[in-house]
């Protein structure tokens, strides 16, 4: 397996990746995304600001995810401090033909090289509340549950929040 930066040539395998994950998501209660999100205007936008990441297998685009310092104002009311620099995982997939390879480990794992690269010791995620996956994942990767809230940008739906903090030296 390879994580590597995303690349604007990479948006057509991405988009399928989306494609097959979306009807799994939905067929589960998650509604997170849908048919107009994400799409291929967010993923450009990530890549050009050099924070969208993918995960190869044997040439295939398996995973994805966005590492950013990007927080939602309603952070907060889980007690986090937004003005506190964090690096923020966001848009995480694996395709379902890739499931169970520690793909999303590696993405969540590329997002902690990248706060230590940067000097940065806090770590946070948020994912929908029918999301069993990431709900068991993000505890086994050190993630400690803060709370739960609504995103404007998202009406009707509910997410879980968690957060890893790093010992810096």
């Amino acid at each position: 397996m390879l994580i590597r930066p995303a690349t604007l040539t990479d948006i057509p395998q991405i988009m399928q990746l989306v494609a097959e994950v979306v009807p799994a998501m939905i067929a589960s209660g998650n509604l997170q995304w849908d048919s107009n999100y994400p799409n291929a205007s967010v993923f450009t936008n990530d890549i050009n600001h050099d924070q969208l990441w993918v995960a190869e297998v044997n040439g295939q685009i398996a995973g994805i995810t966005a590492i950013t310092t990007d927080q939602e104002a309603e952070y907060t009311q889980v007690g986090w401090d937004i003005n506190e620099t964090a690096i923020v995982t966001h848009r995480l997939a694996v395709s379902p033909h890739y499931r169970g390879l520690g793909i999303a480990a590696a993405l969540l794992q590329q997002a902690e090289h990248e706060a230590v690269r940067r000097k940065i010791k806090t770590l946070r995620v948020d994912t929908n509340t029918n999301n069993q996956a990431t709900q068991k994942l993000f505890p086994k990767l050190g993630y400690v549950y803060a709370g739960e809230i609504g995103l404007g940008f998202r009406p009707g739906l509910r997410f879980y929040c968690y957060e890893k903090r790093l010992q810096t030296k």
